[in-house]
């Protein structure tokens, strides 16, 4: 810089303008120079790059491929899968259409073998004889017992089901023994969840027999706690032995029976039909009429006795018959009954029966007898007369209140003199006692002694059915007042249902093969063809 003071800008410009020049020249010679390096190492770039997405588009290709094979493939078989599917469900249509055909044809053919059955048990005059078995309920254990924990164990295991509707099975074991399968056939068997409402449904049929000219007794047979008053009559609280209409579904045969009646009589003409009810019990071998009233109207159960008439019917004299109108007076009169009917706990059951229970339902049918081969004209005359009179004649016998079995012409009866006949048919509802071992009751003194008549008036019905089927010449009726009671429906003058009552569980294993025992021996009774009262038919002149 020493040398460059004093000059001019001129001067030192000229002086470093070729040093400039070739600086430039030198950096312009470097960017050259940088500019290829750079441009060719892009060039490697862009090659490289071009080589590897040429790799990566042959790759995806190549997966793309794959891919779509894979998903054709899995396309294919779901193709096939809902064809094999759509396949399948054709056949399982087709076997359900069958399955349904055969059921459809089963069902059939099982109602005509049935509806034979039926008609076959019309002409050989059978008891039919339906099974009911009931669910295990909490007294069915041991409690009460000095037993062994394994015993109570086995007590409460079932042993006895329904296998099908008229096949009873029962699992027979013994301690060191093979168990052995017992089946029992019936003409109906209700397993423990079929409801009131199915075991009438197939007694309802042999009401509507009543009215066509048919006695019919409707007897409930099994040991004690088997259920046989809830199939009779409904749950009974204790106590209270009114029956709840609340609950329809839980009433019994008997209340059921009666609202069947009326509901057929009610599609009968007006004033056509009257009905009677009497209630009686057998307790101790001794007949005891429980509608019966004292000086005070109050109802009180009085001994009576039976008798058999000169045309060999059995009859108890003096048994009260209370007219009713509707099914809810013939209740209210059962009520009352029922509240005299004997009961005493045991170790099986806390509410007992001790006594045979019969309500009998007696229905009196008004024919004129002076209509026949009339003109249609008198004919009507007459129907006017018939209604007049037997609208009347059930009030007078509901004032009059007789308690004879055999009650006398009312002053309405006089006055249409000979122009009426009177058939009568019988509707027998028995709740008989059950039978029991006394060891398992633990029952003592005077239960003790009831024990002792129950089993002996069910020994006795067992010997009068078999000396039916075995057709003797004797039939011993008179060895107990339940079988003399019973003896025109037992005989063969009634439509007999016997419904056996069965528990499931191990520790009535006994009882119960005998209650089956006695329905086996029952259904092989025949007792001819059951006797039609003979309703008179008016004739029309055309």
């Amino acid at each position: 810089y020493q040398g460059l003071a004093g000059r001019s800008t001129n001067e030192v410009l000229q002086r470093y303008a070729p040093h400039g020049r070739q600086q430039k020249l030198q950096r312009s010679s470097v960017v050259t120079q940088l500019h290829r390096a750079i441009k060719k190492r892009l060039k490697q770039d862009l090659k490289s790059l071009h080589s590897f997405a040429l790799e990566l588009s042959k790759d995806f290709r190549r997966q793309s491929k794959t891919c779509i094979y894979q998903v054709l493939a899995a396309v294919q078989g779901i193709q096939l899968q809902n064809e094999a599917m759509q396949m399948f469900q054709i056949k399982a249509f087709d076997l359900e259409q069958s399955l349904q055909e055969v059921t459809e044809r089963y069902e059939k053919e099982k109602q005509k073998r049935r509806a034979l059955h039926n008609s076959l048990v019309e002409l050989r005059g059978n008891i039919r004889v339906h099974c009911r078995i009931r669910p295990l309920l909490p007294f069915d254990d041991a409690a009460g017992h000095l037993i062994s924990q394994d015993r109570q164990r086995n007590f409460s295991e079932k042993v006895a089901y329904a296998a099908d509707d008229e096949t009873v099975l029962v699992k027979c074991s013994r301690p060191g023994h093979a168990s052995i399968n017992k089946t029992f056939q019936f003409e109906r068997v209700y397993n423990d969840l079929e409801s009131q409402d199915a075991v009438f449904a197939d007694v309802a049929p042999l009401l509507t027999s009543l009215l066509d000219g048919y006695n019919v007794c409707i007897m409930a047979y099994g040991q004690t706690g088997s259920g046989k008053t809830y199939t009779m009559l409904g749950p009974q609280l204790e106590g209270n032995f009114a029956f709840s209409i609340e609950d329809e579904s839980e009433l019994g045969i008997i209340p059921r029976a009666t609202q069947e009646v009326f509901r057929l009589i009610s599609e009968k003409p007006p004033g056509s039909y009257w009905v009677e009810v009497s209630v009686v019990e057998v307790y101790n071998n001794e007949i005891f009429d429980l509608l019966a009233k004292d000086s005070y109207g109050k109802v009180f159960g009085i001994k009576r006795d039976v008798v058999t008439t000169k045309e060999g019917k059995s009859d108890v004299p003096l048994l009260t018959h209370e007219t009713v109108a509707n099914s809810s007076e013939f209740l209210h009169l059962v009520s009352k009954g029922l509240q005299l009917r004997v009961k005493h706990p045991t170790l099986v059951h806390a509410h007992s029966s001790r006594s045979h229970l019969v309500v009998t339902l007696t229905i009196t049918t008004v024919v004129f007898g002076d209509n026949f081969g009339t003109s249609w004209e008198d004919e009507q005359t007459s129907q006017k007369l018939n209604k007049e009179v037997s609208c009347t004649f059930p009030q007078k016998m509901r004032e009059n209140k007789s308690t004879s079995s055999s009650r006398a012409s009312s002053p309405v009866q006089l006055e249409a003199t000979e122009k009426i006949k009177q058939v009568k048919t019988r509707l027998q509802l028995v709740d008989l006692a059950g039978s029991e071992c006394v060891g398992m009751s633990g029952v003592t003194g005077a239960a003790l002694r009831e024990t002792s008549f129950i089993n002996r008036s069910l020994s006795a019905l067992a010997d009068v059915l078999g000396a039916i089927a075995e057709q003797r010449s004797h039939v011993p009726y008179r060895n107990s007042k339940l079988t003399h009671l019973l003896q025109d429906s037992v005989g063969g003058d009634a439509k007999l249902l016997v419904m056996l009552c069965i528990s499931p569980g191990q520790k009535y294993l006994t009882e119960s093969m005998q209650s089956l025992g006695f329905g086996t021996r029952a259904r092989q009774v025949q007792r001819g063809q059951v006797k039609k009262k003979n309703f008179p038919v008016p004739s029309k002149a055309k």
